[in-house]
Protein backbone atom coordinates (compact mmCIF):
# COMPACT_ATOMS: atom_id res chain seq x y z
CA UNK A 1 0.00 0.00 0.00
CA UNK A 2 1.59 3.45 -0.99
CA UNK A 3 0.47 6.40 0.62
CA UNK A 4 1.10 9.13 -1.89
CA UNK A 5 1.94 12.99 -0.16
CA UNK A 6 -0.71 11.65 2.61
CA UNK A 7 -1.25 15.24 5.10
CA UNK A 8 -2.15 14.05 8.29
CA UNK A 9 0.19 11.72 10.92
CA UNK A 10 -3.78 9.99 11.86
CA UNK A 11 -4.84 8.92 8.33
CA UNK A 12 -1.24 7.35 7.91
CA UNK A 13 -1.78 5.23 11.20
CA UNK A 14 -5.52 4.47 10.39
CA UNK A 15 -3.96 3.08 7.16
CA UNK A 16 -1.92 0.93 8.83
CA UNK A 17 -4.19 -0.03 11.33
CA UNK A 18 -6.75 -0.99 8.73
CA UNK A 19 -4.09 -2.89 6.74
CA UNK A 20 -2.80 -5.04 9.79
CA UNK A 21 -6.42 -5.55 10.51
CA UNK A 22 -6.52 -7.90 7.21
CA UNK A 23 -3.22 -9.23 7.16
CA UNK A 24 -1.30 -6.92 4.93
CA UNK A 25 2.01 -5.24 6.91
CA UNK A 26 3.79 -3.00 3.66
CA UNK A 27 3.37 0.14 4.01
CA UNK A 28 5.28 2.63 1.45
CA UNK A 29 4.77 6.68 2.34
CA UNK A 30 5.83 9.10 -0.48
CA UNK A 31 6.49 12.80 1.04
CA UNK A 32 4.15 12.93 3.88
CA UNK A 33 3.50 16.79 4.78
CA UNK A 34 3.97 16.57 8.26
CA UNK A 35 7.73 14.77 7.85
CA UNK A 36 8.81 11.84 9.44
CA UNK A 37 8.39 9.84 11.69
CA UNK A 38 5.08 10.94 12.93
CA UNK A 39 3.68 10.77 16.62
CA UNK A 40 0.21 11.11 15.45
CA UNK A 41 0.46 8.37 13.10
CA UNK A 42 1.93 6.04 15.61
CA UNK A 43 -1.16 6.78 18.28
CA UNK A 44 -3.63 5.88 15.83
CA UNK A 45 -1.86 3.04 14.61
CA UNK A 46 -2.43 1.41 18.02
CA UNK A 47 -1.15 -2.25 17.58
CA UNK A 48 -0.02 -1.97 14.05
CA UNK A 49 3.65 0.68 14.65
CA UNK A 50 5.58 -1.99 13.67
CA UNK A 51 3.87 -1.43 9.85
CA UNK A 52 5.48 2.47 10.24
CA UNK A 53 9.11 1.47 11.94
CA UNK A 54 9.20 -0.52 8.68
CA UNK A 55 7.65 1.45 6.38
CA UNK A 56 9.78 2.73 2.89
CA UNK A 57 9.88 6.13 2.85
CA UNK A 58 10.58 7.73 -0.25
CA UNK A 59 10.03 11.69 -2.15
CA UNK A 60 8.61 10.70 -4.98
CA UNK A 61 5.93 8.28 -6.52
CA UNK A 62 8.60 6.75 -8.91
CA UNK A 63 11.12 5.76 -6.37
CA UNK A 64 8.41 4.12 -4.00
CA UNK A 65 6.90 2.06 -7.23
CA UNK A 66 10.57 1.53 -8.76
CA UNK A 67 10.94 -2.27 -8.02
CA UNK A 68 6.83 -3.23 -8.50
CA UNK A 69 5.55 -5.07 -11.78
CA UNK A 70 1.83 -3.94 -11.37
CA UNK A 71 0.50 -0.96 -9.88
CA UNK A 72 -3.27 0.08 -9.01
CA UNK A 73 -4.40 3.67 -8.55
CA UNK A 74 -7.30 4.48 -6.49
CA UNK A 75 -9.54 7.45 -8.02
CA UNK A 76 -12.70 8.57 -8.35
CA UNK A 77 -12.24 11.42 -10.80
CA UNK A 78 -12.34 10.80 -14.40
CA UNK A 79 -8.49 10.98 -15.84
CA UNK A 80 -9.08 10.81 -19.47
CA UNK A 81 -6.82 8.02 -19.94
CA UNK A 82 -7.47 4.50 -21.51
CA UNK A 83 -6.84 2.31 -18.55
CA UNK A 84 -8.68 -0.38 -17.17
CA UNK A 85 -11.01 0.47 -14.15
CA UNK A 86 -11.84 -2.18 -11.59
CA UNK A 87 -13.87 -2.53 -8.62
CA UNK A 88 -11.53 -3.05 -5.55
CA UNK A 89 -12.67 -6.92 -5.46
CA UNK A 90 -11.61 -7.49 -8.95
CA UNK A 91 -8.39 -5.61 -8.36
CA UNK A 92 -7.63 -7.56 -5.45
CA UNK A 93 -8.64 -10.79 -7.40
CA UNK A 94 -5.91 -10.20 -10.17
CA UNK A 95 -3.75 -8.67 -7.01
CA UNK A 96 -3.94 -12.22 -5.57
CA UNK A 97 -3.31 -13.68 -8.97
CA UNK A 98 -0.18 -11.96 -9.73
CA UNK A 99 1.76 -12.04 -6.22
CA UNK A 100 1.05 -16.45 -6.23
CA UNK A 101 2.95 -16.12 -10.02
CA UNK A 102 5.89 -14.49 -7.58
CA UNK A 103 5.20 -10.79 -9.62
CA UNK A 104 5.22 -7.59 -7.11
CA UNK A 105 1.74 -5.41 -6.78
CA UNK A 106 1.37 -1.81 -4.80
CA UNK A 107 -1.78 0.13 -4.76
CA UNK A 108 -1.43 3.68 -4.66
CA UNK A 109 -3.78 6.20 -2.27
CA UNK A 110 -3.76 10.01 -3.33
CA UNK A 111 -3.48 12.48 -0.72
CA UNK A 112 -6.78 13.36 1.00
CA UNK A 113 -7.40 16.78 -0.12
CA UNK A 114 -7.22 16.08 -3.82
CA UNK A 115 -6.03 12.65 -4.14
CA UNK A 116 -3.70 11.31 -6.59
CA UNK A 117 -2.08 13.62 -9.47
CA UNK A 118 -2.05 12.79 -12.86
CA UNK A 119 1.37 11.99 -13.35
CA UNK A 120 1.01 9.12 -10.68
CA UNK A 121 -2.26 7.90 -12.71
CA UNK A 122 -0.32 7.21 -15.42
CA UNK A 123 1.95 5.40 -14.05
CA UNK A 124 -0.10 2.73 -12.76
CA UNK A 125 -1.45 0.26 -14.84
CA UNK A 126 -4.98 0.41 -13.67
CA UNK A 127 -7.53 1.99 -12.12
CA UNK A 128 -9.38 1.06 -8.93
CA UNK A 129 -12.72 3.29 -8.55
CA UNK A 130 -14.59 2.24 -5.45
CA UNK A 131 -18.91 2.05 -6.44
CA UNK A 132 -20.05 4.86 -3.92
CA UNK A 133 -22.55 7.22 -3.52
CA UNK A 134 -21.92 9.37 -6.90
CA UNK A 135 -23.21 12.55 -5.12
CA UNK A 136 -20.16 12.02 -2.39
CA UNK A 137 -17.67 10.08 -3.60
CA UNK A 138 -14.31 11.20 -1.65
CA UNK A 139 -13.21 8.42 0.63
CA UNK A 140 -11.29 9.07 3.66
CA UNK A 141 -7.86 7.79 3.05
CA UNK A 142 -8.12 5.23 6.15
CA UNK A 143 -11.31 3.78 4.92
CA UNK A 144 -10.08 3.93 1.06
CA UNK A 145 -7.22 1.93 2.51
CA UNK A 146 -9.14 -0.87 4.97
CA UNK A 147 -12.18 -1.44 2.15
CA UNK A 148 -9.05 -2.17 -0.58
CA UNK A 149 -7.29 -4.54 2.22
CA UNK A 150 -10.68 -6.38 3.03
CA UNK A 151 -11.23 -7.17 -0.63
CA UNK A 152 -7.60 -8.72 -0.51
CA UNK A 153 -8.08 -10.73 2.71
CA UNK A 154 -11.54 -11.77 0.84
CA UNK A 155 -9.72 -12.99 -2.25
CA UNK A 156 -6.68 -14.76 -0.14
CA UNK A 157 -8.45 -16.43 2.74
CA UNK A 158 -11.17 -18.98 2.93
CA UNK A 159 -14.18 -17.60 5.08
CA UNK A 160 -17.66 -19.25 5.73
CA UNK A 161 -20.56 -17.30 5.01
CA UNK A 162 -22.53 -17.88 7.57
CA UNK A 163 -21.32 -20.03 11.15
CA UNK A 164 -23.39 -20.99 13.69
CA UNK A 165 -21.93 -20.63 17.18
CA UNK A 166 -22.83 -23.62 19.77
CA UNK A 167 -21.08 -22.45 22.40
CA UNK A 168 -21.25 -25.56 24.92
CA UNK A 169 -24.26 -27.13 23.27
CA UNK A 170 -24.54 -29.09 20.46
CA UNK A 171 -27.20 -29.67 17.41
CA UNK A 172 -29.71 -32.03 18.22
CA UNK A 173 -29.93 -35.52 16.44
CA UNK A 174 -32.91 -36.31 14.71
CA UNK A 175 -34.16 -39.14 16.82
CA UNK A 176 -34.36 -36.73 19.89
CA UNK A 177 -36.24 -33.95 17.83
CA UNK A 178 -38.73 -37.00 17.00
CA UNK A 179 -38.83 -38.01 20.32
CA UNK A 180 -39.88 -34.43 21.67
CA UNK A 181 -42.44 -34.12 18.75
CA UNK A 182 -43.92 -37.53 19.95
CA UNK A 183 -43.82 -36.18 23.46
CA UNK A 184 -45.29 -33.27 22.24
CA UNK A 185 -48.37 -34.62 20.20
CA UNK A 186 -49.10 -36.80 22.90
CA UNK A 187 -49.48 -34.07 25.39
CA UNK A 188 -51.30 -31.62 22.79
CA UNK A 189 -53.42 -35.20 22.27
CA UNK A 190 -54.58 -35.12 25.96
CA UNK A 191 -55.56 -31.42 25.79
CA UNK A 192 -57.99 -31.72 23.14
CA UNK A 193 -55.93 -29.87 20.34
CA UNK A 194 -56.37 -31.99 17.41
CA UNK A 195 -59.56 -30.68 16.72
CA UNK A 196 -61.91 -31.23 14.98
CA UNK A 197 -60.65 -35.16 14.24
CA UNK A 198 -60.43 -34.91 10.19
CA UNK A 199 -58.00 -32.40 10.77
CA UNK A 200 -55.70 -34.00 12.28
CA UNK A 201 -53.24 -35.37 10.29
CA UNK A 202 -52.30 -32.43 8.42
CA UNK A 203 -52.03 -30.63 12.13
CA UNK A 204 -49.18 -33.18 12.97
CA UNK A 205 -47.56 -33.13 9.63
CA UNK A 206 -47.61 -29.20 10.19
CA UNK A 207 -46.32 -29.82 13.84
CA UNK A 208 -43.70 -32.23 12.68
CA UNK A 209 -42.59 -30.33 9.64
CA UNK A 210 -41.64 -26.99 12.23
CA UNK A 211 -39.41 -28.90 14.49
CA UNK A 212 -37.87 -30.71 11.13
CA UNK A 213 -36.79 -28.07 9.77
CA UNK A 214 -35.35 -25.73 12.41
CA UNK A 215 -31.65 -26.05 13.43
CA UNK A 216 -32.65 -26.88 16.55
CA UNK A 217 -29.88 -27.51 19.63
CA UNK A 218 -29.81 -30.34 22.76
CA UNK A 219 -30.33 -26.77 24.63
CA UNK A 220 -33.22 -25.58 22.74
CA UNK A 221 -35.19 -28.92 23.23
CA UNK A 222 -34.80 -28.72 26.98
CA UNK A 223 -36.04 -26.00 26.58
CA UNK A 224 -39.20 -27.01 24.84
CA UNK A 225 -39.61 -30.17 27.19
CA UNK A 226 -39.65 -27.63 30.19
CA UNK A 227 -41.85 -25.35 28.52
CA UNK A 228 -44.47 -28.44 27.69
CA UNK A 229 -44.54 -29.59 31.16
CA UNK A 230 -44.90 -26.11 32.68
CA UNK A 231 -47.88 -25.93 30.39
CA UNK A 232 -49.22 -29.41 31.45
CA UNK A 233 -49.76 -28.27 35.04
CA UNK A 234 -51.72 -25.47 34.16
CA UNK A 235 -53.92 -26.48 31.47
CA UNK A 236 -56.85 -29.14 31.30
CA UNK A 237 -58.67 -31.58 28.82
CA UNK A 238 -60.62 -29.23 25.93
CA UNK A 239 -64.10 -29.44 25.89
CA UNK A 240 -65.65 -30.82 22.68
Amino acid sequence: MVLVKPQMGENIGAAARAMWNFGLDRMRIVAPRDGWPNSRAVAMASGAGRLLDEAMVTETSAEATADLNYIFATTARPRDMVKPVMTPEHAMRLAARKIAAGERVGVLFGAERAGLENEDVVRANAIITVPVNPAFASLNLGQCVLLTAYEWRRQVTEAEGEVLELGRTRMAETGEVERFVAALTERLEATGFFWPEHKRPSMEANLRNIFARAPLTDTDLRTFYGVVRALAERSGPRES
